[in-house]
């Protein structure tokens, strides 16, 4: 084994052993606060309270981050493909960039519980205004990056590509794409962050219950019963969706990079 390869391996290594490492020691200063502060469970359970909860009716929440996590994949692959497509449309011109682009900015500076209740009302309660809320949270990042990209690609190329005698949609299927790869990629990685919260975000207001209970409204639920370990799972979960969301995304962006350097 080379001295490069042993590097990587105590890297990887690292990036293993330390977050573990790092939740360990949280959960063991949680439980020794709340015994020496004496908190009542309705505040503050114990992590043992928590697992109790967890194992006590684990279909219910597993059935839940399974919904959550549907929507939240289906909300930012939405986000995706019209994100890439609004920010290609954008970069026609600069007059469309600044006549359309400012107001692409409500994505991000309207807070999603003002407009959530709309959603419900335009959708309907269940899993389509929860979609709709996850794409409106996740759709600005991979507007603005992509549309980044693709204005930071060289000039002369597009020269080229006008001399040879390309169209403007070759031109930027075979070169404005391409190039903007990278911005694209980063913009996906903050939009499958932001994915899991605008779907949290849309089950509290517009999720149905029943056996597709969702994390968001389980969430709700516990909460309106004091019951705060049940709170305290569904939020672990919700965190694990997000993190699964994320280390999907970051997985298949390096794949792609990988194959646009060769």
């Amino acid at each position: 084994m080379t001295r490069r390869q042993s590097s990587r391996g105590r890297a990887m290594l690292a990036s293993i052993v330390g977050p573990i490492a790092v939740v360990v020691i949280a959960v063991a200063a949680w439980a020794l606060l709340k015994q020496a502060l004496g908190i009542k469970d309705y505040l503050l359970p114990s992590p043992v309270g928590v697992l109790r909860a967890f194992t006590d009716d684990p279909w219910t929440f597993l059935n839940g981050m399974r919904e959550t996590a549907t929507s939240a994949a289906i909300g930012f692959a939405i986000a995706a493909a019209g994100g890439v497509l609004i920010g290609s449309l954008l970069s026609i011109s600069r007059t469309v960039e600044r006549s359309v682009y400012p107001i692409t900015l409500l994505f991000q500076m309207v807070p999603l519980v003002a407009i959530a209740p709309l959603l419900a009302i335009w959708f309907g309660l269940g899993r389509p205004a929860v979609v709709a809320s996850t794409a409106i949270v996740a759709i600005f990042p991979v507007i603005a990056n992509t549309l980044a990209g693709l204005r930071a690609r060289d000039p002369g190329l597009d020269e080229l590509f006008e001399v040879l005698g390309a169209g403007r949609l070759t031109t930027w299927w075979r070169l404005a794409l391409p190039s903007a790869v990278p911005s694209i990629v980063t913009g996906l990685r903050i939009a499958s962050g932001l994915a899991a919260i605008g779907t949290i975000t849309g089950e509290f207001l517009a999720a149905e219950g029943g056996e597709r209970t969702p994390l968001g409204l389980l969430i709700m639920t516990a909460m309106r019963n004091f019951a705060a370990d049940r709170v305290f799972v569904a939020v672990v979960l919700a965190a694990g969706v997000g993190f699964l969301l994320f280390g999907t995304v970051s997985i298949a962006s390096r794949l792609l990079l990988a194959r646009w350097m060769r």
